[in-house]
């Protein structure tokens, strides 16, 4: 199936230009080259690759990407495991350089890709909201003024001097969201970070989304949660085998993508 977009009636093209163009792709494709054998060692790879006795294949996580979002706008990111959701965010994120196109990207961007990287297991958790802080561009000052609103959230009050080890995934995914949202960015990247907690803390972590959103954070925002695509999107694009099907409306790009699984 070609790429189509469908009808788009959350927000006319007239709006995003006068808004303002916060995220943009064009034609962006990321390409990984990978060894066609399996070598049991470095060692091994070495002697193969000095002997030119590698071979390689070519796969694209993604191909011919070409988005753009304007700015407090929502983008729900649809597709099966594998298809290259988690790769255009981390393209958006400058995490990964894409191998053809131009991405360009306004503003403070707070990446929730991997909710407990950056983390270490044998620090507290006081200690890895510094830690953390520090790769999230803040400084020692403004966690300071915001560590008790963060811990609150998260609801870690009486483990926030435990080592991290001693934290299920749970209370790690609560902390890092709590860190990576307590102040609001201008673009928000969220991949499946509602899977965090209990139901009670998901509806919290939806609330704040709402209130970001209301105060016109950008979103790009992987899930395959229908029902939290269609509260927290304005469109949605079906991304299969690292290209994009549809993009549009979310209940068009939602009816396309499940019929086709």
């Amino acid at each position: 199936m070609k790429f189509r977009i469908v009808s788009d009636t959350t927000m006319t093209n007239v709006q995003r230009n006068a808004a303002g163009s916060v995220v943009c792709l064009e034609s962006v494709g990321v390409r990984y080259i990978v060894p066609r054998e399996r070598t049991g060692s470095l060692k091994e790879y070495a002697i193969r690759r000095v002997s030119r006795r590698v071979s390689y294949d070519t796969f694209w996580a993604l191909r011919d990407v070409s988005i753009d979002i304007a700015n407090g706008e929502s983008l729900g990111i649809m597709g099966r495991n594998g298809a290259g959701k988690s790769t255009l965010l981390k393209v958006v994120a400058r995490v990964l350089r894409p191998t053809i196109g131009r991405v360009r990207v306004a503003g403070r961007v707070a990446p929730l890709l991997d909710l407990a990287a950056g983390f270490h297991p044998e620090l507290t958790g006081r200690e890895n909201l510094f830690l953390n802080g520090s790769l999230l561009q803040r400084t020692e000052a403004e966690v300071t003024d915001r560590f008790g609103e963060i811990v609150e959230f998260a609801e870690l009050d009486a483990f926030i001097d435990a080592p991290l080890r001693t934290y299920s995934n749970g209370m790690i995914s609560r902390l890092a969201f709590a860190l990576a949202t307590a102040w609001r960015p201008d673009v928000l990247l969220l991949d499946e970070v509602l899977a965090v907690g209990d139901e009670a803390f998901q509806r919290k972590c939806l609330a704040r989304m709402r209130s970001y959103r209301e105060h016109g954070t950008t979103f790009l925002f992987v899930s395959h949660d229908a029902n939290a695509v269609r509260e927290i999107c304005d469109r949605a694009i079906w991304i299969d085998q690292g290209r994009p099907r549809e993009l549009g409306a979310v209940e068009a790009v939602l009816y396309a993508y499940r019929h086709s699984t």
